[in-house]
């Protein structure tokens, strides 16, 4: 039994951190839409047992659940919705009123760091694929190596990705311009439409199809054998539990969660060695979750009345912002809609992207002058994020 923490971020090209485990020429038909192993944790036993349980059904969580119930059974606990139940509100048309939309039952949360940054977290199965631009690309040959990766079992990985969620974008006019002008500034060279993440200027792949619908990582769990795994919505963990033994290590022994009645609920790890709970509830959500289960600072816990359980001193530090800049150009004639396609990505470490057409004024937050900063930042994110 154990506890790992899997990283989970927005950006769809960190599905390789997660893809090495991934399993091949192993699928189901069903639409994971469809499938009856995702239900509300109402519906939950008050006691379960499963080899995994994977807190978080995000970017991360999705991907390494449909790959481990091909031999375990696997519990996924998300504290909110599924993006299925409205399939309007992730069709590229509408990217920027989901992202903007922090009302309770939207996808997109809004928070403001230490530090005044403002900026917005999912909450929804799929996480960051559900509210980001789409923008889809491998991670670079070196991060591979730096990081003791079998580059093989990678390439395999991103295709396994791919045949779900990615396509090759149509580029139309005002992307061909873009395109045109990062080459004309020296953004070289040409690499054409590629998935590799190499310095130049590129059309990259999109998990928007040609009629505009978004996949997500959602999607992944159609390779899940459905008899194998469950998928909790609106289930909120309270904490991980563990055993703990005079001169022993603590060991992780299973989750208390609650529905959305405010039923409590817990799962337990089956007795076998390789049995896991894996928090992969994002860069806030798991440092929040650990310090809750008692793992973290001693004399931070101890101040909060938490039991301390391991004293973790880095748990919940380190965090910071990727800085960026961002240009809105209104345009007089109207600009085709499209999200992230060519990009240019730079010696000097940082990327450049596009996204035109959207409607500023249709948004409701558009109404007063003083919400601008955060139509601005929300569209930066947007693009950032990607």
């Amino acid at each position: 039994m154990g506890l790992r923490y899997a990283w989970s971020s927005w950006r769809v090209l960190l599905l390789v951190f997660v893809a090495e485990f991934a399993f091949h020429g192993f699928t189901y038909g069903e639409k994971a839409s469809n499938y009856n192993f995702i239900q509300e944790a109402t519906s939950a036993p008050i006691v379960s047992f499963y080899d995994y349980i994977i807190i978080g059904g995000g970017t991360a969580g999705c991907l390494l659940a449909a790959t481990l119930s091909r031999n375990a059974t696997v519990l996924v606990l998300e504290r909110e919705g599924s993006p299925y139940v409205n399939k309007t509100k992730i069709r590229i048309e509408n990217t920027l009123s989901t992202l903007t939309d922090t009302s309770p039952d939207s996808f997109s949360e809004a928070f403001i760091s230490e530090d005044g940054v403002v900026n917005i977290r999912p909450r929804v199965l799929g996480g960051g694929t559900v509210i980001n631009a789409g923008f889809y690309s491998r991670a670079e040959t070196f991060f591979l190596k730096q990081n003791g990766l079998d580059e093989a079992l990678a390439k395999d990985s991103y295709e396994w990705v791919e045949r779900k969620l990615v396509s090759k974008p149509v580029v139309l006019q005002w992307q061909s311009a873009v395109k045109d002008g990062l080459l004309e500034v020296g953004v070289l060279p040409y690499n054409g439409f590629t998935y590799d993440h190499i310095i130049g200027t590129k059309i990259g792949g999109s998990i928007f199809d040609e009629n505009g619908n978004r996949h997500t990582a959602a999607d992944l769990l159609e390779y899940a054998d459905p008899n194998s795994i469950k998928v909790y919505l609106h289930a909120v963990v309270q904490k991980i539990t563990f055993t703990t033994k005079v001169g022993l290590r603590p060991k992780a022994q299973g989750v208390i969660f609650y529905d959305a009645q405010g039923v409590r609920h817990m799962a337990l790890l089956k007795n076998g060695s390789m049995s896991e709970i894996v928090s992969s509830a994002g860069a806030i959500g798991s440092p929040q979750l650990l310090l809750l289960s008692g793992i973290g600072p001693a004399l931070q816990l101890e101040a909060l009345g938490i039991k301390v359980v391991l004293n973790q001193a880095i748990v919940g530090q380190g965090m910071a912002d990727n800085p960026l800049n961002g240009l809105i150009i209104p345009s007089p004639v109207p600009v085709e809609l499209s999200l992230v396609t060519s990009v240019g990505i730079t010696k000097f470490g940082y990327d450049i992207e596009f996204a035109s057409g959207f409607d500023f004024s249709a948004l409701s937050i558009a109404q007063s002058p003083a919400n601008f900063n955060q139509i601005l930042h929300a569209l930066i994110i947007l693009l950032i994020e990607s």
